[in-house]
């Protein structure tokens, strides 16, 4: 058991690199995902759902041809991208249910 914890702290992508404590932070994204599905879908901004989505899109291919690969980050905006493409489904559900010329700008210029 040491010897397996010590490869670890010793290891590419352990608790003495980047490749540990960037992912360890980007799970605060997808605790606040899961935090604001308790929330109305209407406090959901497509806008920066959207730019979430691109964001974990583009660094799960990151960690993909990063090397080492770093599985940490992979696994966390994989969990990431599907927390906010349900928000985005849930706000769209919302959306599409408002009555016609109620709709209001989702754009945060007004």
């Amino acid at each position: 058991m040491a010897a397996t914890l010590r490869a670890f702290w010793n290891s590419p992508t352990g608790p003495k690199t980047t490749h540990f404590w960037g992912p360890v932070a980007n799970w605060g994204f997808v605790v606040a995902g899961l935090a604001d599905m308790q929330k109305s879908p209407e406090t959901v901004s497509p806008n920066m759902t959207g730019t979430m989505c691109i964001y974990s899109c583009l660094f799960m291919r990151f960690a993909w041809v990063v090397q080492p690969r770093n599985y940490l980050l992979l696994t966390c905006h994989m969990c990431n991208e599907a927390v906010q493409q349900y928000q985005l489904y849930r706000w769209y559900s919302w959306y599409s249910k408002q009555p016609a010329g109620t709709k209001v700008s989702t754009s945060m210029a007004h």
